[in-house]
């Protein structure tokens, strides 16, 4: 297979910048050569079909794959070689498709569980503000919450660690369309708060409702960036690489 051209990388100092980033599990080579940038105070999307390795570079980024071999600058720092748990201290935080909710535990007691790892982090009070269902359900534990209240608390809970970049792995996976329009007001107030947000999500109308740019995915790479006001001009392309 031909080496796809290098994805363009646009102007300005990245926040994020991933640089011929391999990643395997076991003998399966998931990422082959993957470059992108994302800026500060940027949501930019990864999209791609399933397979194409999308949660695989967010893992990456975080240090929970097997291997992996690249750069990964953050903040002038290169992380690729670094534990999960030191990236996580850095000010990156990850919010995975399973949520990972501790069943166990109620709604309060899971938003108290992360450490702050920096400054900035929101309050419970402000986490309400943006999930006031939270609220109702304080002491619900994790197993009488419905799929759209397990998804804002698993996004709540990484807001109070004060992290800068917040990976998010398909936060509208499954969620009824009123709660996929309430994740998006979230992430355009976060992004309003400062927030920087790399977001994996194969829904790319409701991606286009939120992102500044996207990068699409193919078999592991990065094959196109495509601006959000681009995004209507390049429909018949979009088309084609995501099979929709």
């Amino acid at each position: 297979m031909p080496e796809p051209a290098r994805t363009p990388v646009p102007d300005g100092d990245p926040m994020l910048s991933v640089r011929s980033l391999n990643a395997w599990y076991g003998e399966s080579h998931v990422l082959h050569g993957v470059d992108f940038d994302v800026r500060r105070g940027e949501v930019v999307t990864l999209l791609g079909r399933n397979g194409a390795g999308k949660t695989t570079t967010l893992k990456s980024i975080m240090g929970i794959v097997p291997r992996r071999e690249g750069s990964i600058v953050f903040e002038g720092r290169d992380i690729a070689r670094l534990a999960s748990n030191r990236i996580a201290r850095l000010g990156i935080a990850y919010c995975p498709e399973e949520r990972g909710i501790f069943a166990s535990l109620d709604v309060g007691e899971n938003l108290l569980l992360p450490p702050v790892v920096g400054e900035g982090g929101l309050e419970i009070g402000q986490i309400f503000e943006l999930f006031p269902n939270l609220k109702e359900r304080l002491r619900s534990p994790g197993t009488r919450l419905s799929g759209g209240e397990q998804q804002m608390l698993a996004i709540g809970r990484i807001l109070r660690t004060g992290a800068r970049l917040l990976l998010l792995d398909e936060p509208t996976e499954g969620l009824a369309p009123v709660i996929v329009q309430q994740i998006g007001r979230t992430i355009a107030k976060l992004r309003a708060r400062g927030y920087t947000i790399l977001l994996v999500e194969q829904n790319f109308r409701f991606a286009a409702t939120v992102a500044d740019r996207h990068y699409v995915m193919e078999h592991g790479r990065v094959v196109d960036m495509i601006p959000n006001d681009a995004l209507a001009a390049s429909m018949d392309k979009l088309h084609d690489y995501l099979g929709v």
